[in-house]
């Protein structure tokens, strides 16, 4: 690998500003489609970087796009920075202190995703310039993965489309890349509308909605027998028609989220859905009509550039985690449950030790129990070669999407992983625009995979983000 010890300084030269713009991000904690206060910190903090940057990318008014270098491949590193419902928690703490009751919360990390991903990109950019080389980096800064799918609707319109590579990173309890292994995911509103009458005095008058999401919710449980092994399915009541028992509700919605290891059985199992809302509305002499919320393809695998990454952190070493990392990290552990750690270290595939924090690395070519979930990142791999690192940012076990990783999110321990995994990132970038043979071996095995079996948009052409 090529001149990696430089990129690591560029990082550290700029690490403060970095470590203050998740601090930031942390303090305005806002949901998928809402981040427009996040979306300015990080547009802003790449305008003072020198990135030529575009501002609502997409007609998404929090997603944004800075590019800095010229010629040569284009290389890009994916931030994201929404946060969750329900997760405001004090900093710092090691028991549950929530800053606002019922408040958000950045309970899965993505303050130090946006930042550390752009500290890589200004790293790289500093790089390329001192350098005098050419080569373009992309940092996307990317909103609602949490449900929202904005990098589905990116793709989907072409912003990907002249990209070469593209890496990202996620905090985790473990070093190591993350296996490309997710499930496909549609998330779709079923929305039901009968006739409201008196439910004793007339009650034949009536075609109740309600009645027909319950009759479609006996029918998806029974489908559930009858679906690939690997297939979920979820559902929320949106609307159950009112809180009065003696009216015919005239109107409900359910929410379902189907998912498959492929998009292919996903997308059919959508259509068996579908057929069951169907039966639930002739049967119920109701009329439905159903709306995609968001969708989102399966991870693509990409050897070459994983383990391109997985080397440049073998190299890079541990995180310099400290006494009181780790005593901190100690008092979080004592929160959570004994199989939450358990789990964790069964997810990775290695043994369990009574570590408080991660301070090695994953092997490649360890093997643990999948413990599958969803992200938009998938769509991001069937177009473009793509590969993604985890960093122990927390405590070992904590389970993400609680207070607990809230908590966590601008500790000392937090921040010096942020700036670590930044480091492996630019350097993997720098290996990719300096030594042809990596991009190569990286796009023929994407070339590879999507002749085999080519991208389909799981997003319709006439899909919006559904923006609150």
């Amino acid at each position: 690998m090529q001149n990696t010890d430089e990129i690591w300084a560029l990082v550290d030269g700029k690490k403060d500003r970095f470590v203050e713009l998740s601090d930031r991000v942390w303090d305005v904690p806002e949901l998928l489609y809402e981040e427009h206060q996040s979306a300015r910190l990080h547009a802003d903090a790449l305008e003072a970087e020198g990135f030529r940057v575009q501002r609502a990318l997409g007609g998404i008014a929090t997603a944004v796009m800075g590019e800095a270098g010229q010629g040569g491949p284009v290389i890009a590193i994916l931030g994201e920075y929404d946060a969750l419902p329900g997760l405001s928690q004090q900093a710092g703490s090691d028991r549950h202190e929530p800053l606002v009751k019922d408040g958000n919360g950045h309970g899965c990390g993505h303050n130090l995703l946006g930042a550390g991903a752009m500290s890589a990109a200004t790293a790289v950019k500093d790089y390329l310039e001192r350098h005098g080389l050419p080569g373009r980096v992309r940092y996307y800064g990317c909103p609602a993965e949490e449900g929202g799918a904005a990098k589905t609707f990116l793709v989907r319109d072409g912003y990907f489309a002249d990209v070469d590579a593209a890496l990202s990173w996620h905090p985790m309890s473990f070093n190591g890349i993350i296996p490309p292994l997710t499930l496909a995911v549609s998330m779709v509103d079923f929305h039901f509308s009968g006739r409201a009458a008196h439910a004793a005095v007339a009650p034949h008058l009536g075609r109740s909605a309600l009645d027909a999401v319950e009759l479609m919710s006996v029918g998806v449980n029974y489908l559930r027998e009858h679906v690939p092994q690997d297939s979920r399915i979820h559902y929320a009541y949106l609307d159950a028609g009112g809180r009065a028992p003696n009216v015919v509700q005239a109107q409900a919605t359910v929410r379902y989220s189907v998912r498959s290891l492929r998009a292919r059985d996903m997308r059919d199992l959508v259509e068996r859905v579908r057929k069951i809302a169907e039966g639930a509305a002739l049967m119920t002499d109701t009329q439905v009509r159903s709306t995609v919320v968001t969708a989102m393809s399966e991870m693509l695998d990409n050897p070459p550039l994983y383990r391109l990454l997985h080397d440049n952190m073998a190299r890079l070493g541990p995180p310099d985690f400290d006494e009181a990392d780790r005593a901190y990290a100690k008092k979080m552990q004592a929160t959570l449950q004994p199989e939450a750690i358990a789990a964790a270290f069964a997810g990775a595939g290695i043994e369990p030790d009574s570590a408080p924090l991660h301070e090695g690395l994953v092997p490649l070519e360890a093997r643990g129990v999948p413990m599958l979930g969803s992200t938009d990142l998938g769509d991001v791999s069937w177009v473009v070669p793509f590969a993604q690192a985890g960093q122990a940012t927390h405590a070992l076990g904590t389970p993400g999407h609680t207070w607990q990783i809230t908590a966590q999110g601008k500790s000392p321990a937090a921040h010096k992983a942020m700036v670590h995994v930044a480091k492996a990132l630019a350097s993997t970038v720098i290996d990719l625009l300096t030594n042809p043979r990596h991009l190569e071996a990286a796009k023929a095995d994407h070339a590879k995979r999507v002749a085999a079996e080519p991208y389909v948009p799981p997003l319709a052409a006439d899909a919006q983000p559904h923006v609150p």
